[in-house]
């Protein structure tokens, strides 16, 4: 399949939550997401973690949307200057703790 932003080849996989994620084609061992073909054909990914590390079967992959070119074109940004009247509210909603 394809992405239907910007065309790449993807993988659609099932997470364990059972979500949908595309992940490039080709492995990429500096990918954060392990991914395999169940018995019935369906892609399952999900996070390696110290107590769960990456299985035999199983392959990194990287995430797509860390690299679609389509998703990084179409981030939101603020306007330089806000409209009178607006507050710029980003100030509080950070929070510097854990």
């Amino acid at each position: 399949m394809r992405c239907p932003q910007c065309g790449e080849p993807v993988v659609w996989t099932v997470t364990d939550a059972g979500r949908r994620l595309a992940v490039n084609k080709t492995p990429d061992e500096n990918g954060n997401t392990a991914a395999y073909r169940d018995g019935t054909g369906t892609w399952r990914s999900r996070r390696p973690t110290d107590e769960l590390p990456l299985a035999r079967w199983e392959k990194r992959y990287m995430p797509h949307v860390a690299t679609c070119q389509a998703q990084a074109h179409r981030k939101k940004r603020r306007p330089a200057v806000l409209p009178p009247g607006v507050a710029d509210m980003a100030a509080y909603r950070r929070r510097d703790g854990p």
